[in-house]
């Protein structure tokens, strides 16, 4: 059963079990209702505690329901919140563990909560594109604040109830206990049987108030963190309405919005990366049997920004490192590199001084590779040159003992190759970490054609350990995410020579929602990078066309930020790009000026470049480089600055229409290219990539 009962002392204790984490859908909202009613009808129970089995009271509505007839079948939560509230009997809710969205919203309905300090908190629906639909947006700022509420539904973050209960003047927790939190709560409903009235939030004026000016002040903060999205600026307004409007008043404008944004656009978006971030940890062929190999000890190979930052990520697990390199003083170099991110860390408040001086403890340095002979996993983070590498991995090969795995952070060179200078080829995997590789998210794991379940296995459950969302690539030159960049620079380089300068094409697909456009984004990466990679391209391939404009920006120097010029100019040595006359001058070298008229609008130039990335997306999963359309999207949303609000490439194009994609594609591409196989089949099907 879902829903449990039982009768201590005259209080019923009602258990929410539904693993893994309670959620509130349609069959347990039914039990739960049932429960409630019988121990509300029953002459022998004077008082009633709801808790949730597991560790976890309850972690919200069941959003697989959404947009199914279970999600508004009866009863819904509001009607269970709405007994709740007319209940002639005290009700407490036990909270252990994860009390998010909906199952919070149950609890502010009761009448008193009680709550372990380590419990986690959360209204976390603007994640996915929505507000909170049951009351939410209004009991909260009653019971904490409004200003505090505002900090926690807008942001969505989870915060422990030690910290909240630590609010001046909180209504929200009748008290915190570290023993068993239903004996307590029981012995908080038998006081409490008698007590008339019973205390409701809804009856309650929050203790402050957001001022005309605090609210527009909050509006911009929200708009500049997150940038075209509606549910944040909702909530913030349905939260400021909280004490001038009549409660049952607000809750109905709270439902109204609730289901304007849970049946919009942006909210299917953001539900679509949800489960595509949750799909990629699930490998296809892999054999039910296999064990992931145990990782306690790691080595990094190379102490450049890379590696550091890598470097850091293991730290931070809490596993002991040896970084090697050639040289003492490169080794130097990085622990102060790792020493002034983690101290970056305890400015912030987000790691003591003690736990920073504990992962310096584990980084141990060496300029041999015997002293991490004995770790279980090696990352090379060396330079991306085919000859350091194989170099590397020779060596590698020669010293390391059997069973490590042998991991390359190469962005762009063939995995295969690699495994072939070594004897043991199913012990290599792809670990392609994105730079900042301490700060960003995505981590790309490249399957050989040799590398061994249980080293794929491991390196998925390493990456999860890491706090990283993973996605599995084939073998190809740039993997998923890079490979589709060089389409997406390609399609920017025809704009450019069109007649577009860098400002207008990086201007349109930041409006577009892009965190960066390419230009911006090449001159912080450094130009020189691509360059190198590109000279490489056109050794290996003689007949490919060369980017001629962007070789002559760095002929000239011309390598973005650390030069103070690339694409744009870096007045006094800054970070805030200015268009460059320079710049301007040698475009005009290579391609004429672009009549006003002739301009296409930012819509256009943002689509062109998506559209690029949608067609190597389609190259990509029909040559299986992608186990599916929605790991591709994960890749794009997590590493490269996609709009999460839009899906991922891949489901904006389904949105779009893959008709309208491929006709866009075939007229901005020139006579005799040839759109994706894929892509082409599709459109004419009327399918899609999901």
């Amino acid at each position: 059963m879902p829903v449990t009962s039982r009768v201590d002392c005259g209080v019923a204790v009602v258990t929410i079990d539904h693993p893994p984490v309670n959620g509130l859908g349609h069959t347990v909202r039914t039990e739960l209702l049932c429960e409630l009613r019988r121990a509300l009808g029953s002459d022998a129970i004077r008082a009633v505690v709801v808790t949730g089995r597991e560790g976890c009271f309850s972690a919200g509505a069941d959003i697989t329901e959404f947009g199914t007839p279970r999600s508004t079948a009866t009863p819904t939560l509001a009607e269970i919140i709405g007994e709740v509230d007319a209940s002639p009997k005290p009700i407490v809710a036990a909270i252990d563990g994860t009390c998010f969205g909906g199952g919070l919203e149950l609890a502010l309905a009761m009448h008193y909560r009680v709550a372990t300090p380590s419990s986690s908190l959360a209204l976390p629906e603007v994640n996915l594109g929505f507000v909170p639909g049951s009351g939410g947006t209004q009991r909260l700022p009653r019971a904490i604040g409004m200003a505090a509420a505002a900090d926690l539904i807008t942001t969505g973050k989870p915060k422990a109830a030690a910290e909240l209960a630590a609010i001046p003047g909180q209504r929200l927790f009748e008290g915190l206990c570290d023993g068993d939190i239903v004996v307590h709560a029981v012995q908080v409903a038998a006081r409490s049987a008698d007590a008339r009235p019973l205390p409701r939030l809804r009856d309650l004026t929050p203790a402050d108030r957001i001022g005309d000016n605090q609210l527009s002040e909050m509006h911009a903060s929200l708009r500049a963190k997150h940038r075209g999205l509606e549910a944040p600026i909702a909530a913030l307004d349905l939260i400021a309405h909280s004490a001038a409007t009549p409660f049952d008043d607000a809750i109905a404008e709270e439902r109204d919005t609730f289901l304007r944004l849970v049946g919009g656009a942006q909210s299917a978006g953001l539900r679509h990366v949800f489960f595509a971030e949750r799909r990629a940890r699930k490998i296809p062929n892999l054999p039910e049997d296999t064990v992931a190999r145990t990782i306690e000890t790691v080595v990094v190979i190379g102490a450049g920004t890379m590696g550091c930052g890598i470097a850091v990520n293991f730290l931070n697990a809490g596993l002991p490192v040896t970084l090697i390199d050639t040289t003492r003083d490169a080794l130097e170099r990085g622990r102060g590199t790792i020493t002034a991110i983690l101290d970056s860390h305890v400015r912030k408040g987000t790691l003591s001084s003690s736990e920073r001086d504990s992962r310096l403890l584990r980084l141990r340095t060496s300029v041999d590779l015997l002293d991490g002979a004995n770790a279980d996993l090696v990352v090379e983070a060396v330079f991306e040159s085919w000859d350091v590498k194989r170099s590397v991995f020779s060596r590698l090969d020669a010293v390391m003992k059997p069973g490590a795995i042998l991991a390359t952070n190469t962005s762009t060179l063939d995995v295969d190759e690699l495994a072939d200078v070594t004897e043991r080829p199913q012990d290599v995997v792809g670990l392609h970490f994105f730079s900042p590789a301490h700060v960003m998210k995505l981590l790309e794991v490249v399957r050989g054609d040799r590398t061994a379940p249980d080293v794929l296995a491991t390196a998925m459950t390493t990456a999860r350990r890491l706090g990283k969302t993973a996605v599995v690539s084939g073998v190809c030159d740039g993997f998923i995410g890079n490979r589709m960049l060089q389409s997406y620079r390609d399609a920017a380089g025809r704009l450019l020579r069109s007649g577009l300068s860098p400002q207008d094409i990086d201007n349109a697909i930041e409006s577009f929602g892009f965190a960066m456009g390419p230009y911006r984004v090449g001159d912080l990466a450094g130009n020189d990078v691509g360059w190198s990679v590109r000279k490489r391209r056109y050794a290996e391939n003689p007949d490919m066309p060369h980017d001629t404009i962007s070789d002559t920006l760095c002929e000239m120097g011309r390598f973005g930020q650390k030069t103070g010029a690339g694409w744009y100019d870096y007045p006094n040595g800054g970070r805030n790009p200015a268009p460059s006359p320079v710049v301007e001058e040698m475009l005009s070298r290579f391609r004429p000026r672009i009549a006003v008229d002739e301009r296409p609008s930012d819509r256009q130039v943002a689509e062109s470049l998506v559209y690029a990335l949608v067609d190597e997306g389609a190259r990509i999963l029909d040559e299986g480089i992608a186990q599916r359309s929605s790991d591709i999207d994960v890749v794009y949303v997590s590493g490269y600055g996609f709009p999460r609000h839009l899906g991922g490439p891949m489901y904006y194009a389904d949105q779009i229409g893959l008709d309208r994609v491929l006709a866009e594609l075939i007229a901005d591409n020139p006579d005799g290219w040839q759109p994706a196989p894929l892509l082409v089949r599709l459109a004419k099907e009327g399918g899609t990539f999901g």
